[in-house]
């Protein structure tokens, strides 16, 4: 078979090629809570690929920093970080319909504005809806580590991932991970410090890792694991080229 150096020109070709995923998708039951909130919330704070590229100040009705988030779970984190910071706008993406209603829902209930959701693969709106040097911050907190070797292909820390996200983020903004797997944690460290256009801003120290920055809210989940022994490992690199 003829290799194709991209989907786009396998497309071209007619040919299809399988990507590799890096999640399942586990879609749940909504209750009655969720399912309520993304009724009366979408229209207002929901986003989707069929749009196009985006234009921020449109959907926001404002100028100001965009943060996106990759994969906020059950979203509690992500609105009180967004609530705490009125001055940025937040994108969050989850493919996780339980999720992105209990995401709404709590947005609801905190009356936060700054905030909109997509409920699709991170990969496609990248490259569907976000504009080349947009981004202020992207977010990567705690994703599935894919344990085994046989499947740490289906990692979502790679180097085309990571280059993809290089042009989505303006000169100066940031790329922000976390993750309490440490064997995952190296790995980010690994691609990101060989990966062209980026520097560590924790410099020399920590062996490049940087302490839990103020903005990113510390999870129930994260306190159960630190009175555990379990480590977190957070790396933020920015983009210089």
């Amino acid at each position: 078979m003829k290799s194709f150096k991209s989907q786009e020109e396998a497309r071209a070709a007619g040919i299809y090629i399988s990507k590799i995923r890096s999640f399942v998708k586990r879609e749940g039951r909504l209750t009655n809570a969720q399912a309520k909130a993304i009724e009366g919330n979408w229209p207002s704070k929901g986003l989707s690929v069929e749009q196009g590229m985006l234009n921020f100040e449109q959907v926001f009705g404002r100028a100001a920093p965009t943060v996106l988030e990759i994969g906020f779970g059950m979203g509690k984190s992500f609105v009180e970080m967004t609530a705490a910071a009125a001055q940025h706008n937040f994108i969050g993406i989850e493919v996780h319909r339980p999720g992105i209603g209990a995401c709404l829902a709590d947005a609801e209930e905190a009356g936060v504005e700054n905030l909109r959701v997509f409920e699709h693969d991170a990969v496609e709106v990248l490259a569907q809806s976000i504009a080349d040097d947009s981004l202020h911050r992207l977010q990567l907190y705690f994703p599935d580590p894919w344990h085994k070797t046989r499947h740490h292909k289906r990692r979502i820390v790679q180097p085309d991932f990571v280059q993809n996200i290089r042009t989505k983020l303006a000169i100066g903004g940031t790329f922000h991970m976390a993750t309490d797997w440490q064997p995952y944690a190296e790995h980010m460290m690994d691609v990101m410090t060989q990966a062209d256009g980026f520097e560590n801003t924790a410099g020399e120290g920590a062996n490049g890792y940087v302490p839990r920055p103020d903005y990113r809210p510390i999870t129930k989940f994260e306190v159960r694991g630190q009175k555990l022994g379990h480590g977190v490992w957070d790396l933020i690199f920015k983009r210089v080229s």
